[in-house]
């Protein structure tokens, strides 16, 4: 037996599990299994799973009636190109674009703010990339 903890995936609150498991497969090329009320999508970088919430409530950006607690960031090399994508997906190009010199955010189906982002953690870290 160990004592180190792995990181298995980030599970997100969901008004229907599947619908937000199939959103994010769609865009990352990954695989869906699962219910409405729980489901995951596994892809090339790992595990995101929903979970169905019965009252759920889509966070608000940049406001906080209902606060957002965390986001989702994706490394792309083309923000354009990439952002036409999520569109066509479902998702929704957000008003409130504090970094759009490098990063857009866009809404989810369920209304979970995400980033497309051309910087990656380093860079977003240190200011500088490798």
């Amino acid at each position: 037996m160990s004592d180190r903890i792995k990181l298995e995936g980030i599970t997100v609150n969901a008004p229907d599990a599947l619908v937000l498991a199939q959103f994010y497969a769609e865009i990352t090329g990954g695989v869906v299994r699962g219910t409405s009320h729980w489901a995951s999508v596994s892809g090339p970088n790992g595990v995101l799973s929903f979970q169905q919430v019965d009252d759920f409530r889509a966070p608000q950006w940049p406001g906080n009636d209902v606060p957002m607690q965390m986001h989702l960031d994706f490394l792309v090399e083309d923000l354009e190109a990439t952002g036409q994508r999520v569109l066509a997906a479902g998702a929704k190009l957000l008003d409130f674009q504090p970094n759009s010199d490098h990063c857009y955010v866009y809404a989810d189906p369920a209304g979970h703010p995400f980033c497309l982002s051309t910087w990656d953690t380093e860079t977003a870290t240190t200011g500088t990339s490798s």
